[in-house]
């Protein structure tokens, strides 16, 4: 496990994520910042694109994410750290995970960001199983369903992730 950064390190970068959010704003974009201090020391940054890309994944933690993914060329961030002006939202958390960053660092929480018009709740109780009716998901087998899986283990150059 990488070493706890110093509390002047988490202040000084959770205060570039929320200077990053406020020039968002002054861009025309969401208030929203955010970066990934990757084991090299590389800085990563991201804002909210959401309405300026069309893209509804583009929020600032992914952005940052991708951006130190790519220029570290790897998938596998272990040992980075996620600094965000508020606190990730359920898909944010997911792409941190998956990018398997070590720990993450929020500004202000999801009762600010609710207060200012941007409420996650909803997503947060889909997950918790309180509102399914949100978003069925069901799951519906056919013949074919575990080929894909099939041609992955037989695939010798794959890449494990």
């Amino acid at each position: 496990m990488v070493a706890q950064p110093s509390p002047a390190h988490v202040s000084e970068y959770l205060s570039q994520a929320v200077d990053l959010a406020v020039r968002n704003v002054a861009d025309g974009g969401g208030p929203f910042g955010a970066l990934v201090v990757t084991s090299d020391g590389g800085l990563h940054f991201g804002v909210n694109r959401v309405t300026r890309d069309n893209d509804p994944t583009a929020h600032a933690e992914v952005v940052a994410i991708r951006q130190a993914a790519a220029k570290c060329a790897t998938f596998d961030l272990s040992g980075a750290v996620l600094y965000a002006s508020c606190e990730p939202c359920p898909l944010c958390l997911s792409a941190a995970l998956w990018a398997r960053v070590d720990r993450v660092y929020f500004a202000a929480d999801r009762y600010g960001a609710a207060a200012a018009g941007f409420d996650d709740a909803l997503f947060y109780e889909y997950f918790e199983g309180l509102r399914p009716e949100l978003m069925p998901v069901r799951h519906t087998d056919i013949p074919t369903s575990g080929t894909p899986f099939d041609a992955w283990r037989q695939n010798p150059d794959r890449t494990e992730y």
